[in-house]
Protein backbone atom coordinates (compact mmCIF):
# COMPACT_ATOMS: atom_id res chain seq x y z
CA UNK A 1 0.00 0.00 0.00
CA UNK A 2 2.96 2.35 0.56
CA UNK A 3 6.37 2.57 -1.09
CA UNK A 4 9.78 2.73 0.57
CA UNK A 5 10.01 6.53 0.41
CA UNK A 6 6.61 6.95 2.08
CA UNK A 7 7.49 4.43 4.79
CA UNK A 8 10.81 6.18 5.44
CA UNK A 9 9.01 9.53 5.78
CA UNK A 10 6.46 8.00 8.19
CA UNK A 11 9.19 6.38 10.33
CA UNK A 12 11.08 9.67 10.47
CA UNK A 13 7.91 11.44 11.60
CA UNK A 14 7.39 8.74 14.23
CA UNK A 15 10.95 9.11 15.58
CA UNK A 16 10.54 12.87 15.83
CA UNK A 17 7.00 13.20 17.20
CA UNK A 18 5.97 9.70 18.31
CA UNK A 19 2.60 8.14 17.59
CA UNK A 20 1.35 5.00 15.90
CA UNK A 21 2.60 4.18 12.44
CA UNK A 22 -0.84 3.63 10.95
CA UNK A 23 -2.10 6.97 12.27
CA UNK A 24 1.00 8.71 10.89
CA UNK A 25 0.56 7.14 7.44
CA UNK A 26 -3.03 8.41 7.44
CA UNK A 27 -2.05 11.87 8.67
CA UNK A 28 0.58 12.16 5.92
CA UNK A 29 -2.14 11.13 3.42
CA UNK A 30 -0.21 8.04 2.30
CA UNK A 31 -3.13 5.81 3.34
CA UNK A 32 -6.82 6.21 3.93
CA UNK A 33 -8.05 5.57 7.45
CA UNK A 34 -10.13 2.65 6.15
CA UNK A 35 -7.00 1.07 4.58
CA UNK A 36 -5.15 1.22 7.90
CA UNK A 37 -8.14 -0.30 9.72
CA UNK A 38 -8.47 -3.16 7.20
CA UNK A 39 -4.74 -3.91 7.43
CA UNK A 40 -4.92 -3.98 11.23
CA UNK A 41 -7.92 -6.32 11.12
CA UNK A 42 -5.93 -8.76 8.95
CA UNK A 43 -2.80 -8.46 11.11
CA UNK A 44 -4.64 -8.88 14.44
CA UNK A 45 -6.95 -11.56 12.97
CA UNK A 46 -10.12 -9.93 14.26
CA UNK A 47 -13.34 -9.03 12.36
CA UNK A 48 -13.46 -5.79 10.38
CA UNK A 49 -16.58 -3.74 11.24
CA UNK A 50 -17.97 -1.03 8.95
CA UNK A 51 -20.97 1.35 9.01
CA UNK A 52 -22.65 -0.78 6.33
CA UNK A 53 -23.51 -3.14 9.21
CA UNK A 54 -25.24 -0.34 11.16
CA UNK A 55 -28.66 -1.86 10.50
CA UNK A 56 -27.59 -5.07 12.29
CA UNK A 57 -26.87 -3.24 15.56
CA UNK A 58 -29.27 -3.93 18.41
CA UNK A 59 -30.04 -0.26 19.06
CA UNK A 60 -31.71 -0.81 22.42
CA UNK A 61 -28.76 -2.87 23.64
CA UNK A 62 -26.22 -0.39 22.20
CA UNK A 63 -27.95 2.51 23.95
CA UNK A 64 -27.76 0.66 27.28
CA UNK A 65 -24.03 1.42 27.31
CA UNK A 66 -23.62 5.04 28.51
CA UNK A 67 -22.65 7.42 25.74
CA UNK A 68 -19.79 8.84 27.82
CA UNK A 69 -18.13 5.39 27.89
CA UNK A 70 -18.63 4.93 24.15
CA UNK A 71 -16.99 8.27 23.38
CA UNK A 72 -14.22 7.90 25.97
CA UNK A 73 -13.07 4.49 24.69
CA UNK A 74 -14.13 4.99 21.05
CA UNK A 75 -16.33 1.89 20.86
CA UNK A 76 -19.93 0.80 20.36
CA UNK A 77 -21.78 -2.25 21.69
CA UNK A 78 -23.25 -4.15 18.73
CA UNK A 79 -25.30 -6.82 20.51
CA UNK A 80 -25.15 -9.89 22.71
CA UNK A 81 -25.00 -13.54 21.59
CA UNK A 82 -24.58 -16.63 23.80
CA UNK A 83 -23.44 -14.59 26.79
CA UNK A 84 -20.81 -12.66 24.78
CA UNK A 85 -21.04 -8.97 23.90
CA UNK A 86 -19.89 -7.94 20.40
CA UNK A 87 -18.07 -4.60 20.48
CA UNK A 88 -16.67 -2.51 17.61
CA UNK A 89 -13.56 -0.60 18.72
CA UNK A 90 -11.25 1.94 17.15
CA UNK A 91 -8.45 0.47 19.31
CA UNK A 92 -8.98 -3.24 20.04
CA UNK A 93 -5.65 -3.34 21.94
CA UNK A 94 -7.02 -1.02 24.64
CA UNK A 95 -7.17 -3.45 27.59
CA UNK A 96 -8.69 -0.86 29.95
CA UNK A 97 -11.58 -0.30 27.54
CA UNK A 98 -12.20 -4.04 27.20
CA UNK A 99 -12.16 -4.56 30.98
CA UNK A 100 -14.52 -1.60 31.56
CA UNK A 101 -17.10 -2.83 29.04
CA UNK A 102 -16.78 -6.42 30.27
CA UNK A 103 -17.44 -5.33 33.87
CA UNK A 104 -20.37 -3.12 32.79
CA UNK A 105 -22.19 -5.97 31.02
CA UNK A 106 -20.93 -8.69 33.37
CA UNK A 107 -19.71 -11.00 30.62
CA UNK A 108 -16.94 -11.49 28.11
CA UNK A 109 -16.61 -9.31 25.01
CA UNK A 110 -15.64 -10.09 21.45
CA UNK A 111 -13.93 -7.18 19.72
CA UNK A 112 -14.09 -6.07 16.09
CA UNK A 113 -12.19 -3.12 14.65
CA UNK A 114 -13.54 -0.03 12.90
CA UNK A 115 -11.89 3.25 11.93
CA UNK A 116 -12.15 6.14 14.35
CA UNK A 117 -14.39 8.06 11.95
CA UNK A 118 -16.67 5.05 11.49
CA UNK A 119 -16.97 4.53 15.26
CA UNK A 120 -17.67 8.24 15.80
CA UNK A 121 -20.42 8.21 13.13
CA UNK A 122 -21.90 5.07 14.67
CA UNK A 123 -22.00 6.71 18.11
CA UNK A 124 -23.83 9.70 16.62
CA UNK A 125 -26.34 7.42 14.89
CA UNK A 126 -26.95 5.26 17.96
CA UNK A 127 -27.38 8.00 20.51
CA UNK A 128 -28.52 10.95 18.40
CA UNK A 129 -29.43 9.63 14.96
CA UNK A 130 -32.74 9.95 13.14
CA UNK A 131 -33.63 6.28 13.68
CA UNK A 132 -32.98 6.49 17.41
CA UNK A 133 -34.97 9.73 17.57
CA UNK A 134 -37.85 8.19 15.63
CA UNK A 135 -37.96 5.25 18.03
CA UNK A 136 -38.17 7.66 20.96
CA UNK A 137 -41.14 9.37 19.27
CA UNK A 138 -42.85 5.99 18.66
CA UNK A 139 -42.37 5.01 22.30
CA UNK A 140 -43.80 8.35 23.43
CA UNK A 141 -46.83 8.00 21.13
CA UNK A 142 -47.45 4.46 22.45
CA UNK A 143 -47.39 5.82 26.01
CA UNK A 144 -49.80 8.62 25.06
CA UNK A 145 -52.21 6.12 23.49
CA UNK A 146 -52.06 3.81 26.54
CA UNK A 147 -52.88 6.75 28.82
CA UNK A 148 -55.75 7.86 26.56
CA UNK A 149 -57.51 4.45 26.41
CA UNK A 150 -58.51 4.27 30.10
CA UNK A 151 -59.71 7.88 29.94
CA UNK A 152 -61.89 7.08 26.94
CA UNK A 153 -63.38 4.04 28.69
CA UNK A 154 -64.07 6.08 31.84
CA UNK A 155 -65.99 8.63 29.75
CA UNK A 156 -68.58 5.97 28.89
CA UNK A 157 -67.80 5.38 25.21
CA UNK A 158 -64.94 4.00 23.16
CA UNK A 159 -64.85 6.83 20.64
CA UNK A 160 -61.77 9.00 20.29
CA UNK A 161 -62.11 12.41 21.84
CA UNK A 162 -62.06 15.17 19.24
CA UNK A 163 -59.51 17.92 19.77
CA UNK A 164 -62.27 20.51 19.86
CA UNK A 165 -64.00 18.72 22.75
CA UNK A 166 -60.97 18.98 25.05
CA UNK A 167 -59.14 22.15 25.84
CA UNK A 168 -56.33 22.32 23.29
CA UNK A 169 -54.77 25.17 25.22
CA UNK A 170 -54.51 23.04 28.38
CA UNK A 171 -53.39 19.87 26.57
CA UNK A 172 -50.75 21.82 24.61
CA UNK A 173 -48.85 22.55 27.82
CA UNK A 174 -48.99 18.99 29.16
CA UNK A 175 -45.73 17.07 29.28
CA UNK A 176 -46.52 14.43 26.56
CA UNK A 177 -47.48 17.06 23.97
CA UNK A 178 -44.54 19.31 24.85
CA UNK A 179 -42.20 16.32 24.60
CA UNK A 180 -43.72 15.18 21.30
CA UNK A 181 -43.29 18.57 19.60
CA UNK A 182 -39.73 18.89 20.95
CA UNK A 183 -38.81 15.45 19.58
CA UNK A 184 -40.35 16.22 16.16
CA UNK A 185 -38.28 19.42 15.92
CA UNK A 186 -35.17 17.64 17.15
CA UNK A 187 -35.55 14.83 14.62
CA UNK A 188 -36.01 17.34 11.80
CA UNK A 189 -32.78 19.11 12.76
CA UNK A 190 -30.82 15.86 12.93
CA UNK A 191 -32.27 14.71 9.59
CA UNK A 192 -31.22 18.01 7.92
CA UNK A 193 -34.87 18.77 7.09
CA UNK A 194 -35.76 22.12 5.54
CA UNK A 195 -39.51 21.97 6.33
CA UNK A 196 -41.97 20.18 8.60
CA UNK A 197 -45.59 19.71 7.43
CA UNK A 198 -48.34 19.02 9.99
CA UNK A 199 -51.46 18.08 8.01
CA UNK A 200 -54.83 17.31 9.66
CA UNK A 201 -56.99 14.55 8.21
CA UNK A 202 -60.59 13.64 9.01
CA UNK A 203 -59.69 11.15 11.77
CA UNK A 204 -55.91 11.44 12.02
CA UNK A 205 -52.90 13.63 11.32
CA UNK A 206 -49.97 13.32 8.92
CA UNK A 207 -46.54 14.75 9.81
CA UNK A 208 -43.89 14.94 7.09
CA UNK A 209 -40.47 16.53 6.79
CA UNK A 210 -38.69 17.65 3.62
CA UNK A 211 -35.14 16.30 3.38
CA UNK A 212 -33.04 17.09 0.30
CA UNK A 213 -36.17 18.40 -1.41
CA UNK A 214 -38.29 15.26 -0.88
CA UNK A 215 -41.03 14.74 1.73
CA UNK A 216 -40.74 11.85 4.21
CA UNK A 217 -43.39 10.78 6.70
CA UNK A 218 -42.72 11.09 10.43
CA UNK A 219 -44.44 9.43 13.37
CA UNK A 220 -47.90 11.08 13.84
CA UNK A 221 -49.39 11.88 17.26
CA UNK A 222 -52.45 10.05 18.64
CA UNK A 223 -55.64 11.29 16.97
CA UNK A 224 -57.05 12.71 20.21
CA UNK A 225 -54.06 15.05 20.61
CA UNK A 226 -53.77 16.43 17.07
CA UNK A 227 -55.39 19.72 18.08
CA UNK A 228 -53.06 20.00 21.07
CA UNK A 229 -49.98 19.52 18.86
CA UNK A 230 -51.07 22.39 16.57
CA UNK A 231 -51.86 24.52 19.61
CA UNK A 232 -48.40 23.83 21.05
CA UNK A 233 -46.72 25.00 17.84
CA UNK A 234 -48.88 28.15 17.82
CA UNK A 235 -47.94 28.92 21.42
CA UNK A 236 -44.23 28.50 20.67
CA UNK A 237 -44.42 30.75 17.59
CA UNK A 238 -46.40 33.54 19.28
CA UNK A 239 -49.71 33.11 17.42
CA UNK A 240 -53.26 33.65 18.60
CA UNK A 241 -54.25 30.19 19.81
CA UNK A 242 -57.98 31.03 19.82
CA UNK A 243 -58.05 32.08 16.14
CA UNK A 244 -58.66 29.00 13.97
CA UNK A 245 -60.42 30.64 11.00
CA UNK A 246 -57.65 32.80 9.52
CA UNK A 247 -54.09 32.10 8.32
CA UNK A 248 -51.34 33.16 10.73
CA UNK A 249 -47.56 33.53 10.59
CA UNK A 250 -45.04 33.33 13.40
CA UNK A 251 -41.47 32.46 14.34
CA UNK A 252 -39.71 30.38 16.97
CA UNK A 253 -36.18 29.26 17.79
CA UNK A 254 -34.76 25.78 18.31
CA UNK A 255 -31.77 25.22 20.57
CA UNK A 256 -29.29 23.02 18.70
CA UNK A 257 -25.65 22.15 19.44
CA UNK A 258 -23.47 25.25 18.99
CA UNK A 259 -26.24 27.39 17.43
CA UNK A 260 -29.86 28.48 17.46
CA UNK A 261 -32.07 27.63 14.49
CA UNK A 262 -34.78 30.07 13.38
CA UNK A 263 -38.09 28.46 12.40
CA UNK A 264 -40.65 30.30 10.28
CA UNK A 265 -44.17 29.01 10.97
CA UNK A 266 -47.27 29.31 8.77
CA UNK A 267 -50.75 28.14 9.77
CA UNK A 268 -53.51 27.67 7.17
CA UNK A 269 -57.14 26.66 7.97
CA UNK A 270 -58.31 23.56 6.06
CA UNK A 271 -61.58 21.61 6.13
CA UNK A 272 -60.22 19.22 8.80
CA UNK A 273 -58.33 21.72 10.92
CA UNK A 274 -55.24 23.88 10.76
CA UNK A 275 -52.31 22.87 8.56
CA UNK A 276 -48.91 23.94 9.86
CA UNK A 277 -45.71 24.31 7.85
CA UNK A 278 -42.46 25.09 9.66
CA UNK A 279 -39.46 26.25 7.61
CA UNK A 280 -36.17 25.51 9.40
CA UNK A 281 -33.60 28.21 8.65
CA UNK A 282 -30.38 26.51 9.76
CA UNK A 283 -27.39 28.71 8.95
CA UNK A 284 -25.07 25.68 9.25
CA UNK A 285 -27.09 23.73 6.66
CA UNK A 286 -26.45 26.31 3.92
CA UNK A 287 -23.33 28.10 2.80
CA UNK A 288 -23.21 31.81 2.11
CA UNK A 289 -19.71 31.49 0.66
CA UNK A 290 -19.72 32.20 -3.07
CA UNK A 291 -16.73 29.90 -3.61
CA UNK A 292 -18.57 26.92 -2.10
CA UNK A 293 -21.94 27.29 -3.82
CA UNK A 294 -21.10 24.83 -6.59
CA UNK A 295 -20.38 27.19 -9.52
CA UNK A 296 -18.08 25.83 -12.20
CA UNK A 297 -14.90 27.92 -12.55
CA UNK A 298 -16.01 29.83 -15.68
CA UNK A 299 -19.48 30.57 -14.28
CA UNK A 300 -18.00 31.72 -10.97
CA UNK A 301 -15.79 34.22 -12.80
CA UNK A 302 -18.75 35.48 -14.82
CA UNK A 303 -20.94 35.78 -11.72
CA UNK A 304 -18.30 37.74 -9.82
CA UNK A 305 -17.81 39.98 -12.84
CA UNK A 306 -21.57 40.68 -13.09
CA UNK A 307 -22.07 41.50 -9.39
CA UNK A 308 -18.86 43.51 -9.39
CA UNK A 309 -20.32 46.12 -11.77
CA UNK A 310 -21.34 49.41 -10.13
CA UNK A 311 -24.90 49.35 -11.50
CA UNK A 312 -27.37 47.10 -13.30
CA UNK A 313 -29.70 44.21 -12.45
CA UNK A 314 -28.82 40.59 -11.66
CA UNK A 315 -31.82 38.20 -11.71
CA UNK A 316 -31.75 34.67 -10.29
CA UNK A 317 -34.66 32.53 -11.51
CA UNK A 318 -36.05 29.15 -10.56
CA UNK A 319 -38.93 27.48 -8.73
CA UNK A 320 -39.50 27.66 -4.99
CA UNK A 321 -36.80 25.77 -3.10
CA UNK A 322 -34.17 25.94 -5.85
CA UNK A 323 -31.62 27.87 -3.79
CA UNK A 324 -32.18 31.35 -5.23
CA UNK A 325 -32.03 33.12 -1.86
CA UNK A 326 -28.87 31.23 -0.89
CA UNK A 327 -27.16 32.39 -4.10
CA UNK A 328 -28.13 36.02 -3.47
CA UNK A 329 -27.09 35.91 0.20
CA UNK A 330 -23.70 34.51 -0.89
CA UNK A 331 -23.41 37.36 -3.40
CA UNK A 332 -24.14 39.93 -0.66
CA UNK A 333 -21.54 38.32 1.61
CA UNK A 334 -19.02 38.58 -1.22
CA UNK A 335 -19.92 42.23 -1.93
CA UNK A 336 -20.08 43.33 1.72
CA UNK A 337 -17.46 45.92 2.62
CA UNK A 338 -17.24 49.07 4.77
CA UNK A 339 -17.46 51.35 1.72
CA UNK A 340 -20.88 50.26 0.45
CA UNK A 341 -24.38 50.67 1.88
CA UNK A 342 -26.28 47.42 1.25
CA UNK A 343 -30.03 47.27 1.89
CA UNK A 344 -32.45 44.39 1.31
CA UNK A 345 -36.24 44.20 1.17
CA UNK A 346 -37.50 40.65 1.73
CA UNK A 347 -40.70 38.75 2.46
CA UNK A 348 -39.73 37.37 4.88
CA UNK A 349 -36.13 37.89 6.01
CA UNK A 350 -34.78 34.33 6.13
CA UNK A 351 -31.19 34.75 7.37
CA UNK A 352 -29.74 37.64 9.33
CA UNK A 353 -26.55 39.00 7.77
CA UNK A 354 -24.25 41.19 9.85
CA UNK A 355 -23.40 44.57 8.33
CA UNK A 356 -26.41 44.61 5.99
CA UNK A 357 -29.67 46.54 6.44
CA UNK A 358 -32.55 44.08 6.05
CA UNK A 359 -36.19 45.19 5.76
CA UNK A 360 -39.13 42.80 6.04
CA UNK A 361 -42.27 43.43 3.99
CA UNK A 362 -45.53 43.72 5.95
CA UNK A 363 -48.43 43.91 3.54
CA UNK A 364 -50.95 43.99 6.41
CA UNK A 365 -49.86 47.53 7.31
CA UNK A 366 -49.12 48.67 3.76
CA UNK A 367 -45.37 48.03 3.83
CA UNK A 368 -45.06 46.52 0.33
CA UNK A 369 -42.05 45.82 -1.89
CA UNK A 370 -42.73 48.94 -3.95
CA UNK A 371 -43.27 51.12 -0.88
CA UNK A 372 -40.06 49.87 0.73
CA UNK A 373 -38.07 50.43 -2.44
CA UNK A 374 -39.16 54.05 -2.74
CA UNK A 375 -37.94 54.71 0.79
CA UNK A 376 -34.74 52.71 0.30
CA UNK A 377 -33.80 54.87 -2.70
CA UNK A 378 -33.83 57.85 -0.34
CA UNK A 379 -31.46 56.01 2.04
CA UNK A 380 -28.38 56.46 -0.17
CA UNK A 381 -27.92 52.77 -1.05
CA UNK A 382 -25.16 51.33 -3.22
CA UNK A 383 -26.52 47.78 -3.50
CA UNK A 384 -30.18 46.75 -3.21
CA UNK A 385 -31.53 43.22 -2.88
CA UNK A 386 -35.22 42.73 -3.72
CA UNK A 387 -36.50 39.39 -2.43
CA UNK A 388 -38.78 38.83 -5.43
CA UNK A 389 -40.18 40.71 -8.41
CA UNK A 390 -43.94 40.25 -8.02
CA UNK A 391 -45.47 43.05 -10.08
CA UNK A 392 -44.77 45.72 -12.67
CA UNK A 393 -44.46 48.50 -10.11
CA UNK A 394 -41.67 46.73 -8.23
CA UNK A 395 -39.82 45.99 -11.46
CA UNK A 396 -40.13 49.58 -12.69
CA UNK A 397 -38.59 50.86 -9.45
CA UNK A 398 -35.79 48.27 -9.76
CA UNK A 399 -35.07 49.44 -13.34
CA UNK A 400 -35.13 53.06 -12.16
CA UNK A 401 -32.64 52.19 -9.40
CA UNK A 402 -30.33 50.48 -11.91
CA UNK A 403 -30.53 53.46 -14.28
CA UNK A 404 -29.59 55.85 -11.47
CA UNK A 405 -26.38 54.03 -10.57
CA UNK A 406 -27.42 51.27 -8.16
CA UNK A 407 -26.68 47.55 -8.30
CA UNK A 408 -29.91 45.55 -7.91
CA UNK A 409 -30.11 41.82 -7.12
CA UNK A 410 -33.45 40.05 -7.27
CA UNK A 411 -35.31 36.79 -8.03
CA UNK A 412 -38.11 35.81 -10.40
CA UNK A 413 -40.09 32.62 -11.02
CA UNK A 414 -39.43 31.49 -14.61
CA UNK A 415 -38.50 28.18 -16.24
CA UNK A 416 -35.16 29.27 -17.65
CA UNK A 417 -32.95 32.31 -18.22
CA UNK A 418 -34.12 33.37 -21.68
CA UNK A 419 -37.83 33.17 -20.79
CA UNK A 420 -37.17 35.84 -18.13
CA UNK A 421 -36.92 38.44 -20.90
CA UNK A 422 -40.39 37.50 -22.20
CA UNK A 423 -41.83 37.53 -18.69
CA UNK A 424 -40.52 41.04 -17.96
CA UNK A 425 -41.75 42.30 -21.34
CA UNK A 426 -45.16 40.76 -20.60
CA UNK A 427 -45.20 42.74 -17.34
CA UNK A 428 -45.10 45.88 -19.49
CA UNK A 429 -41.43 46.89 -19.42
CA UNK A 430 -39.90 48.34 -22.56
CA UNK A 431 -37.28 46.09 -24.08
CA UNK A 432 -34.81 48.92 -24.57
CA UNK A 433 -34.88 49.50 -20.78
CA UNK A 434 -34.25 45.82 -20.15
CA UNK A 435 -31.37 45.84 -22.62
CA UNK A 436 -29.75 48.81 -20.89
CA UNK A 437 -30.15 47.64 -17.28
CA UNK A 438 -29.75 43.83 -17.19
CA UNK A 439 -26.28 42.50 -16.33
CA UNK A 440 -26.95 38.79 -15.84
CA UNK A 441 -29.81 36.30 -15.68
CA UNK A 442 -29.11 32.92 -14.12
CA UNK A 443 -31.50 29.98 -13.75
CA UNK A 444 -30.84 27.26 -11.20
CA UNK A 445 -32.18 24.01 -9.78
CA UNK A 446 -31.08 21.68 -6.99
CA UNK A 447 -30.30 18.00 -7.56
CA UNK A 448 -29.96 15.44 -4.80
CA UNK A 449 -26.32 14.42 -4.28
CA UNK A 450 -25.47 10.72 -4.27
CA UNK A 451 -24.39 9.21 -0.95
CA UNK A 452 -20.64 8.63 -1.24
CA UNK A 453 -20.80 5.46 0.86
CA UNK A 454 -23.32 3.42 -1.10
CA UNK A 455 -23.45 4.74 -4.69
CA UNK A 456 -22.88 2.12 -7.36
CA UNK A 457 -21.58 2.46 -10.94
CA UNK A 458 -24.10 1.92 -13.73
CA UNK A 459 -24.06 2.16 -17.53
CA UNK A 460 -26.27 4.61 -19.42
CA UNK A 461 -28.29 3.32 -22.35
CA UNK A 462 -27.16 4.80 -25.71
CA UNK A 463 -30.58 6.38 -26.36
CA UNK A 464 -30.40 8.17 -23.00
CA UNK A 465 -26.95 9.51 -23.85
CA UNK A 466 -28.30 10.82 -27.16
CA UNK A 467 -31.40 12.28 -25.54
CA UNK A 468 -29.39 14.24 -22.98
CA UNK A 469 -26.90 15.37 -25.62
CA UNK A 470 -23.89 14.06 -23.68
CA UNK A 471 -20.80 14.08 -25.96
CA UNK A 472 -18.69 10.91 -26.11
CA UNK A 473 -15.69 12.87 -24.87
CA UNK A 474 -17.56 13.64 -21.63
CA UNK A 475 -18.33 9.95 -21.09
CA UNK A 476 -14.71 8.90 -21.61
CA UNK A 477 -13.41 8.06 -18.17
CA UNK A 478 -16.69 9.17 -16.53
CA UNK A 479 -18.32 7.11 -13.79
CA UNK A 480 -22.10 7.30 -13.85
CA UNK A 481 -23.68 5.99 -10.64
CA UNK A 482 -27.07 5.03 -9.25
CA UNK A 483 -28.51 5.28 -5.75
CA UNK A 484 -28.51 2.19 -3.54
CA UNK A 485 -29.26 3.23 0.05
CA UNK A 486 -27.48 2.61 3.35
CA UNK A 487 -27.84 3.59 7.03
CA UNK A 488 -25.66 6.66 6.50
CA UNK A 489 -28.20 8.19 4.09
CA UNK A 490 -31.34 6.81 5.70
CA UNK A 491 -31.80 4.25 2.93
CA UNK A 492 -32.48 6.90 0.25
CA UNK A 493 -29.16 6.70 -1.59
CA UNK A 494 -28.81 10.49 -1.44
CA UNK A 495 -27.22 12.85 1.07
CA UNK A 496 -27.24 16.60 0.47
CA UNK A 497 -27.91 18.56 -2.70
CA UNK A 498 -25.92 20.30 -5.41
CA UNK A 499 -26.92 23.08 -7.81
CA UNK A 500 -27.07 23.24 -11.60
CA UNK A 501 -26.98 26.58 -13.42
CA UNK A 502 -27.84 28.22 -16.72
CA UNK A 503 -26.20 31.61 -17.38
CA UNK A 504 -27.36 34.38 -19.70
CA UNK A 505 -24.80 37.20 -19.46
CA UNK A 506 -26.37 40.28 -21.04
CA UNK A 507 -23.43 41.47 -23.12
CA UNK A 508 -23.59 43.77 -26.15
CA UNK A 509 -24.79 41.05 -28.51
CA UNK A 510 -27.56 39.91 -26.16
CA UNK A 511 -28.54 43.55 -25.50
CA UNK A 512 -28.95 44.05 -29.22
CA UNK A 513 -31.06 40.91 -29.50
CA UNK A 514 -33.33 42.06 -26.66
CA UNK A 515 -33.78 45.53 -28.15
CA UNK A 516 -34.64 43.96 -31.54
CA UNK A 517 -37.51 41.94 -30.00
CA UNK A 518 -35.73 38.63 -30.56
CA UNK A 519 -37.63 35.49 -29.52
CA UNK A 520 -36.65 33.32 -26.57
CA UNK A 521 -35.23 30.72 -28.94
CA UNK A 522 -33.04 33.30 -30.71
CA UNK A 523 -31.70 34.68 -27.43
CA UNK A 524 -31.08 31.13 -26.18
CA UNK A 525 -29.25 30.20 -29.39
CA UNK A 526 -27.04 33.29 -29.08
CA UNK A 527 -26.11 32.30 -25.51
CA UNK A 528 -25.34 28.73 -26.59
CA UNK A 529 -23.15 30.01 -29.41
CA UNK A 530 -21.15 31.95 -26.83
CA UNK A 531 -20.57 28.77 -24.77
CA UNK A 532 -23.29 29.08 -22.12
CA UNK A 533 -25.07 25.74 -21.75
CA UNK A 534 -28.54 25.01 -20.42
CA UNK A 535 -29.68 23.29 -17.24
CA UNK A 536 -29.69 19.84 -18.85
CA UNK A 537 -26.06 20.25 -19.90
CA UNK A 538 -25.10 21.35 -16.40
CA UNK A 539 -26.99 18.40 -14.92
CA UNK A 540 -25.37 15.99 -17.40
CA UNK A 541 -21.91 17.10 -16.24
CA UNK A 542 -22.88 16.36 -12.63
CA UNK A 543 -24.16 12.97 -13.81
CA UNK A 544 -20.91 12.14 -15.60
CA UNK A 545 -18.93 13.17 -12.51
CA UNK A 546 -20.79 10.55 -10.45
CA UNK A 547 -22.40 13.19 -8.22
CA UNK A 548 -26.07 12.51 -9.02
CA UNK A 549 -28.29 10.06 -10.88
CA UNK A 550 -30.21 9.98 -14.14
CA UNK A 551 -33.47 10.06 -12.18
CA UNK A 552 -32.45 13.36 -10.59
CA UNK A 553 -31.45 14.85 -13.95
CA UNK A 554 -34.83 13.84 -15.38
CA UNK A 555 -36.71 15.13 -12.31
CA UNK A 556 -35.08 18.55 -12.04
CA UNK A 557 -34.22 19.57 -15.62
CA UNK A 558 -36.14 20.21 -18.82
CA UNK A 559 -35.61 18.61 -22.24
CA UNK A 560 -36.60 20.06 -25.60
CA UNK A 561 -38.76 17.95 -27.93
CA UNK A 562 -39.01 18.02 -31.71
CA UNK A 563 -41.47 20.93 -31.80
CA UNK A 564 -39.16 23.03 -29.58
CA UNK A 565 -41.59 22.70 -26.67
CA UNK A 566 -40.18 22.18 -23.23
CA UNK A 567 -41.23 18.91 -21.65
CA UNK A 568 -41.26 19.18 -17.86
CA UNK A 569 -40.11 16.69 -15.30
CA UNK A 570 -43.37 14.73 -15.08
CA UNK A 571 -43.18 13.68 -18.78
CA UNK A 572 -39.50 12.88 -18.96
CA UNK A 573 -39.74 9.12 -18.54
CA UNK A 574 -41.57 8.84 -21.85
CA UNK A 575 -39.28 11.21 -23.74
CA UNK A 576 -35.99 9.80 -22.46
CA UNK A 577 -36.83 6.44 -24.03
CA UNK A 578 -37.50 7.97 -27.46
CA UNK A 579 -35.33 6.80 -30.36
CA UNK A 580 -35.10 10.31 -31.81
CA UNK A 581 -32.14 12.36 -30.52
CA UNK A 582 -32.75 16.01 -29.75
CA UNK A 583 -30.92 19.04 -28.47
CA UNK A 584 -31.06 19.74 -24.73
CA UNK A 585 -32.17 23.07 -23.40
CA UNK A 586 -33.25 24.52 -20.10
Amino acid sequence: MVDDAQMAAALAEQRQNGGRLGEILHRLKFLREEDVTTALADYLRIPRWSPENLSSIDMEFAQSLPERLSRRFRLVALGQTDGTVQVAMADPLDVVAQDTVSQFFGCEIKAAIGSEREIRDAIDSIYHGSKAQEQRIRDLVDDMVRVAEPEAQASGDGEQTDAADISSEMAANKAPVVRFVDLILSQAVKSRASDIHIEPQEMSMIIRMRVDGMLREMVPPPAHLRGAVVARVKILSGMDIAERRLPQDGRLKIKAPRRDIDVRVSVLPTIYGEKVVMRLLDSEAVTHNLEKLGFEAKLLRDFKSAIGKPHGIIIVTGPTGSGKSTTLYAALNYLKNPNDNITTVEDPVEYRLAGINQVQVRADIGLTFAGCLRSILRQDPDIILIGEIRDRETMEIAVHAALTGHLVLTTLHTNDASSTISRLAYMGLDRYLLASTLNLITAQRLLRRLCERCKQPVELAPEVVRRLGIPESALAGATVCEAKGCPACGGTGYKGRLPIFEFLPVDEEIKERIAQNATEGEIRATARARGYDGLVDSAARRLCAGLTTLDEVVRAAFVQDEEDEEVPEGHHHATVESEEPCQPTA
